[in-house]
């Protein structure tokens, strides 16, 4: 490791930990990951790259000291995982935005942020835009709505399965449509990104959120609208999905490894 290379971990080596590690490795960029956070007794679905450690607690991630922590293993990590690095003075990036619907939890996020001077960063994950409605909400915003499309295959194992028949579908169809907060919890997989918009703009139970699957559909669809004392705004984004796993986008392994360039970097876009 060069003594410009940021350290970093990563909780979760699923779908998007593993295409995460291989674009900063293909991008040879100035990040040494140090090791992988997985729950006692979880096993491996690809290797680690050599030289990355399995830890298997947040005190052996502590003890490497790395700079940023970026956790994708799933809500049910957020807690473990992120309030005792949080604690200890450690950035931590929550992929799993769907964990801070609970109040609760992100009260005891941010206070420990708070307390040891760390931070704790919301990535846009598959969208864009977000810095614009972040902005935009410095003045009263009037109204938030966020659609997420998707191909039905997407849905499946998600409780999208108990209100339609995916395999049968002719036409887009819309099976929830209500509060983020609400989306976020109810389809943790497939709508981390509402609970994105929600803090970014006017919160949980004011943003709008569509749910809607649609067999024309070839990409992952996002369009957010917002309307306000700064003028109005509407932003689509055609994501394809990530190979090896349809719930996901490419962007949201995209948007991380931007967010860690950016704290490598000299120069931050």
């Amino acid at each position: 490791m060069s003594g410009f290379d940021l350290p970093i971990a990563l909780i979760g080596w699923g779908a998007i930990g593993s295409r995460v590690a291989d674009l900063l490795a293909e991008r040879r960029a100035p990040v040494k990951l140090l090791a992988v956070g997985l729950r006692q007794g979880s096993s491996l679905r690809s290797p680690l790259p050599r030289g990355v450690e399995q830890v298997s607690d947040p005190a052996s991630l502590i003890a490497l000291r790395p700079a940023l922590v970026i956790e994708v293993a799933g809500r049910a990590a957020v807690d473990p995982w992120a309030l005792p690095l949080l604690e200890a003075g450690i950035d931590v990036a929550v992929s799993s935005t769907s964990a801070l619907v609970d109040p609760a939890l992100l009260d005891r996020l941010t206070g420990a942020a708070r307390m040891s001077r760390a931070q704790l960063i919301v990535p846009p994950g598959a969208l864009g835009g977000i810095d614009a409605l972040a902005a935009a909400a410095r003045l009263p915003l009037d109204r938030v709505r966020h659609e997420v499309v998707k191909p039905p295959r997407a849905w499946k194992g998600t409780p999208a399965e108990t209100l339609l028949n995916l395999d049968a579908l002719t036409e887009a169809t819309t099976f929830f449509e209500g509060p983020a907060g609400q989306a976020a919890t109810d389809f943790p997989q497939n709508a981390n990104v509402a609970a994105i918009s929600a803090l970014a703009g006017i919160g949980l139970d004011r943003t709008t959120v569509a749910l809607i699957a649609d067999p024309e559909a070839a990409v992952n669809r996002h369009r957010i609208t917002a309307e306000g004392a700064f003028g109005r705004m509407e932003a689509v984004f055609d994501n394809r999905p990530l190979a090896t796993n349809p719930k996901s986008s490419e962007m949201t392994a995209l948007s991380l490894v931007r967010l860690i360039e950016n704290r490598a970097s000299p120069l931050v876009i």
